[in-house]
């Protein structure tokens, strides 16, 4: 049964939130008023995204080219982006527009750079261990080409 790319794009972006919200209920019921410790956890948040990130990376770079996983990864990305920035603060009992701006864009310019970081590694590693979509297909082109050829006597 053939897998749909809008499947793995809404898992992606469900597995994405549900980082978001296990952060922010850590947040809201174990820190309460600490701010410093708040940082800390929600660093801590974008740091688990981006290794998701660099995982799910990891793993379609072996298997198809980069313009099939790209727009899979970066969509799911930009939808938990979007549920994290907009949806994500009515757990925490906040509203996304009340706090101040700097607020708001800071946590969507996290969010991008630990998405493009994640997606970046776990693409470089790929590559760096040789495992990547092209690497493997010239794997077995050249091995294709360098076996010996049998002899037909007649």
């Amino acid at each position: 049964m053939p897998r749909h790319r809008g499947t793995s794009i809404v898992l992606l972006v469900a597995t994405l939130f549900a980082v978001n919200v296990v952060a922010r209920l850590i947040i809201r019921f174990g820190f309460g008023d600490d701010d410093t410790a708040q940082s800390g956890a929600s660093i801590a948040m974008f740091g688990v995204i981006g290794l998701i990130l660099a995982v799910v990376t990891f793993l379609r770079a072996q298997r198809v080219a980069p313009a099939e996983w790209l727009p899979e990864i970066g969509g799911g990305a930009l939808g938990g982006m979007l549920l994290t920035v907009i949806a994500g603060p009515f757990i925490s009992g906040a509203n996304p527009f009340t706090a101040a701006g700097d607020y708001f864009f800071s946590q969507i310019a996290l969010y991008v750079a630990f998405a493009v970081l994640g997606t970046l590694i776990g693409f470089w590693v790929a590559i760096m261990l040789g495992r990547d979509f092209r690497s493997r297909s010239l794997k077995a082109y050249q091995s294709a080409r360098a076996r010996q050829r049998k002899v037909v006597r007649r």
